[in-house]
Formats: structure tokens, sequence, C-alpha cells
């Protein structure tokens, strides 16, 4: 029988947070019940984990059980007819799309990692390149099995008329623990990317590109060097892209060549190695751009080139840190948080500058809205650093935006309470039995 263990540390994708947790490791569904049972008469308060991507604290609940899914990784039915699949929690995009590319499937909605569970994509309700056209994750989930902390498990589907479904979309996990879900993929035609490089020399060069590209590309996003300034401010690469008519129907091996065995020494991530970076990044989008074909991977996936790329920001790890703001401020307040940024010196070479549609997103909790997004990754430097994301937080705030809860790692209840208008409807969904760092902290009144 699979119990929980003491783990002395469990840490957080940005390396800040970790604390221990009892941890227990299934291997099969039938276990679930059982376990969340033995859990509660122990006295744990508990939570889901999967492949720990969160960066900040919504996967962590210290002290208490953490049930640790990647066990739970079967595919249990794929039907190319429907394009329904039905694949057990824990299973990784990265395994699922080892299967369905070379059946002419692409998931529908994917973040910019392909190591992250079905469980924990429902749970934050993720999205990316293509939110313009297909929205998150949750718009696609069909039907899901959710487990109670009494044993019991639901089967849920979007015309849940408890509003249960809508709760579990984006619900980190707070619900109960997902146990299946069947998606909807899209079709495709081959494995590879019809993509374009495009340099931009500034804001406003920004959102011409994003708002002339919407019709055409399935697929935007742009890389920006957040410590440029003055006419240059916020100039940076925009990719758009399109899955190819032709060319191989079988996915390529996958883009990781390096890992990162050690964490590197906090210095080396300083205002003046991040701008040499970007500087030479910039140099070679410019030197590179234009139209390029190219696999599915190194478009979607760039950060998985490089394993455990987290540990560049040494022990003290990173926070990252992104909002969304609406379309009648999105310029100003992109331009003001770019220029707070700059001054600060405190940059990132994982900047990321993307518009987000109007499909809604289905969770209570959702993070994405009709908007501008802006994604960033600051190392660990401290109060510097926290003081840079409270300036950050009020330009936000003043805009009538907010954070995402899988990237956060200190953001305040009242930034959270405003930027979330339906958390008490959500509270009201939110099972006893499990608890996380990160509701403990933005739930108080």
């Amino acid at each position: 029988m699979t119990r929980f263990s003491a783990s002395k540390s469990v840490r957080s994708w940005g390396g800040v947070l970790q604390a221990p947790h009892n941890v227990a490791r299934p291997g099969w569904r039938s276990e679930l019940q059982r376990l969340v049972l033995s859990g509660r008469q122990e006295g744990y308060v508990l939570l889901a984990s999967g492949l720990r991507r969160s960066y900040g604290d919504s996967g962590l609940n210290p002290e208490g059980g953490l049930i640790d899914m990647t066990g739970l990784d079967r595919m249990i039915a794929l039907d190319p007819a429907s394009r329904l699949m039905r694949v057990e929690a824990g299973t990784s995009f990265d395994a699922i799309l080892k299967v369905i590319v070379r059946q002419g499937f692409f998931l529908p909605v994917t973040p910019g990692t392909r190591f992250v569970t079905v469980g924990g994509a429902i749970a934050n309700d993720v999205h990316g390149k293509n939110h313009h056209r297909h929205g998150t994750i949750g718009c696609w989930v069909r039907r899901l099995g959710l487990v109670r902390s009494d044993g019991q498990e639901l089967e849920l589907t979007p015309d849940d008329a408890s509003g249960l479904f809508q709760a579990t979309i984006g619900g980190l996990g707070l619900t109960g623990i997902i146990t299946w879900a069947e998606i909807e993929l899209i079709p495709i035609q081959s494995a590879m990317i019809d993509a374009e490089n495009i340099p931009f020399g500034d804001v406003d060069e920004f959102f011409s590109l994003a708002t002339e590209s919407e019709d055409d590309y399935d697929y935007t996003v742009s890389w920006i060097d957040c410590l440029s300034s003055g006419e240059r401010l916020g100039r940076g690469i925009f990719t758009r892209g399109n899955h190819a008519s032709t060319g191989s129907p079988l996915p390529d091996k996958g883009n990781t060549r390096l890992t990162m065995p050690v964490s590197l020494p906090g210095l080396a991530m300083n205002r003046y190695s991040i701008s040499a970076f970007n500087a030479l990044y910039f140099w070679n989008g410019q030197r590179k751009s234009g139209p390029l074909r190219t696999g599915l991977h190194p478009f979607f996936y760039p950060l998985d080139s490089i394993g455990r790329w987290n540990r560049m920001y040494g022990r003290k790890g990173m926070y990252q840190y992104q909002s969304v703001v609406p379309p009648a401020v999105q310029k100003d307040a992109t331009r003001d948080m770019l220029k707070a940024i700059s001054a600060s010196g405190q940059g990132s070479f994982l900047a990321v500058l993307k518009t987000f549609g109007h499909v809604p997103s289905p969770g209570l909790l959702s993070f994405p809205s009709p908007g501008t997004t802006l994604a960033l990754d600051f190392p660990n430097h401290g109060d510097v650093t926290l003081k840079l994301m409270a300036r950050l937080d009020a330009i936000v705030r003043e805009a009538g935006g907010r954070l995402y809860p899988a990237k956060d790692g200190r953001m305040s209840a009242e930034m959270f309470q405003a930027g979330y208008p339906a958390w008490q409807d959500f509270a009201k969904h939110v099972d006893a039995g499990f608890n996380s760092h990160f509701w403990k902290r933005v739930s108080q009144a």
C-alpha cells in the first residue's frame, strides 16, 4: 500500500521557496481514493503534484500531504474520428506528443515547456502562443475525473451545473485531485512549422506586428530586450508561425542538448551579463530574420533545449513575473513596466511579450484575458527585487490587470483579490481537505 513519507525539502521551480512535505507516489488510479482517505486520517491537508514546473508556491503544501501523480501516466484511449484523447493526469505533454504527432494530431494548446502533466496543465489552465485563436487548455477539456477528500470520484463536463468543473479548470488543485482527462486534439498535416522571425525596434512596432499577424497566423509571440531604453524601449524579435501543410509527419527527437549540472554562482546573473546577452540575442535575431521551416520542439519549446535551466539563476533562485493588462491601456502600461525594469537594472533574458485574444477562459481563476501579457524572470536579489515587483504590481493594478498564480511566489492577498473578482465564488468550491502555500497566502480576508 502506498503511504506518505517525509521529504526534507520540496523546491519550487523558481528555487526561491522550499519546504518539507510528506509525499506519496501512487502507481495506480485505484490507489487514489484510499490514499486520500488515509492521508486525511493521518491529519494531512492534501495537494496533488506533477512535474513541479510552477515557479512559485501554488504547487507547494508545506508540512502537508503531497500526492506525486507522475506515476499515473498512462494513455487510456485515442479516437481519431472524434479527435478525443483520454489520459491519466500524470501523463506529460512530452509523452503525449510522441504518440499523437505521428498520427496527425497536435495538442490544441501548449505552454513553453513540454515537461508538464495534463493534471497540472488543467489545474493552471495553461495558455500558449495561439491564445488569440484557441484560448486556454481548459477550452478543450471535454470531461475529467476528480477525487474529493471524502474519497468520492466525480466525472465532470463543461455543462456541470454545480460549477465544480469551472472551478477545477485553473483551480490550482484546490478542488480535489484530477485523475484523468479527455481532451480534444487538433489535426496537423506535418510535424513542421512554417515560421517567420521579425526584428522590431520598440513597443509601437510590436503592437503593429501583433495586430497584423492575428488573422493569418495561429501562433505569435515575441522576445524583448527588457533592458533597452529611450527610443529602443521594448525592442525585440517577433515570431509568428503556422503548422506546415507539407513535410515530415514524424516529430523531431526533442531538443534537450545540455543540462545544467549545478546552480551557477548568484553573481553570474547581473545587469552586465544580461545586457550583453540581450544585445547578442537581438543582433543574432536580426541576422537570422525572415521565413524559416522548423520542427515542433525548437518552435514551441526552446527552453527545453537546456535541462534544469532554472539552475542558471543560482542557489537563491529566481522569481517569474507574468501579468496581463487590458487592451485599452496595454500600450501605456507595457511601456511603464519596461521603463521601470530598465531603470532598475534588474533585467531578464527570458522576457516574453504577447497579446491575448478574446476567447473566454472557462475557469473561475483562469489567468488569460484580452490584452497584453508580459512575462519575465528576475534573479532573486532579495529586497531590491521585491521592491521592483511591487512597483510593477502598482502599474498592473492601476491598469486593471492581474498576475499569473502559476508563476507567482509573492503576490499579496490584495493584489490577487483585485485581479480575480470571482475568487470568492471559487472559494465555495475549494475542498477543505486540500490547500497550498499560495492559497493560504492570497485567500486571507
